[in-house]
């Protein structure tokens, strides 16, 4: 059988391997397709196309959006997407600086705690256009104010700690929208850990493609619980490991292998919607 993880990330965003790196595990744990999804850019998807072609492996372009319905924060993936569309850049350069300016307000709240951390430092060690917590925690860590990541994280940049600054939203709606007029195909992100399955229909009225039912912290039960609202919605059926690289413990790639016919359907539906969008252009 052949097998695909279609949620991977680079230090392209909050990963700590390179496209390269992570082609090469893809190989070692004989995978047939990948999908590099990194969070608001898809800054790292050439050279992972490039290195991905190298060792023999199918590249599927992606970036997980990180959104909003009803107040609910729900995190979308976007395959197949053109990563030369040009609505889709400037919305990514957006939501890039909007990440940046959230890592200079954690840092100015660190250093009303007195912890003089520089936001330069941040971004020297994030050296990508999309940072996250997870470099304010490794510079922590680098500048010696904390031991490990999950210090960093429980005494100063989880929800409701001291440092923690709201992450910014775009609506769920819009973000399916800029999916699919960029050739997408639009999936909900492990929804076992957004626990917002009564947002699921109004999802699919706004056209998501999919569910990732197979993820590194779902169970078996909700991996069955997601496949059977994937069938009573008609939604395409996902999975990856959502690999970080070395920055949340051990690399989780390969902990996930999703049978390749589920990336078949994603390309029969990127078929579909190129047909419908020529249809209303015609």
């Amino acid at each position: 059988m052949r097998f695909a993880d279609l949620h991977l990330h680079t230090n392209f965003s909050d990963g700590t391997y390179t496209p390269e790196e992570l082609a090469a595990f893809g190989r070692q744990h004989g995978l047939a397709a990948m999908s590099l999804t990194d969070h608001d850019t898809i800054g790292g998807c050439a050279r992972m196309a490039t290195a991905c072609q190298a060792v023999g492996i199918e590249f599927i372009s992606g970036s997980e959006l990180t959104a909003e319905l009803n107040g609910n924060e729900l995190h979308l993936l976007g395959y197949f997407i053109d990563i030369h569309n040009p609505k889709l850049l400037a919305e990514m350069s957006r939501f890039q600086t909007v990440r940046q300016n959230r890592i200079r307000e954690m840092v100015a709240r660190l250093n009303q705690l007195n912890i003089p951390l520089h936001d330069d430092a941040v971004f020297a060690l994030a050296n990508c256009l999309s940072p996250g917590r997870p470099h304010v925690a490794r510079a922590l860590i680098q500048a010696g104010f904390c031991k490990s990541l999950d210090e960093a994280f429980n005494r100063f940049l989880k929800k409701n700690k001291p440092a923690w600054v709201p992450k910014f939203k775009v609506s769920a709606l819009d973000a399916i929208a800029l999916i699919h007029q960029a050739g997408g195909v639009a999936v909900m992100a492990h929804p076992g850990l957004n626990r917002t399955d009564d947002i699921i229909p109004d999802l699919v009225a706004a056209g998501l493609d999919g569910l990732e039912c197979f993820h590194s912290k779902h169970s078996t039960v909700t991996a069955e619980h997601y496949l059977m609202l994937a069938d009573q919605h008609r939604l395409l059926v996902t999975g990856g490991s959502d690999c970080h690289g070395m920055n949340k413990g051990k690399p989780l790639i390969g902990t996930v292998k999703l049978p390749y016919e589920h990336v078949e359907r994603l390309k029969e539906r990127k078929g579909e919607l190129k047909l419908a969008t020529t249809n209303v252009h015609k």
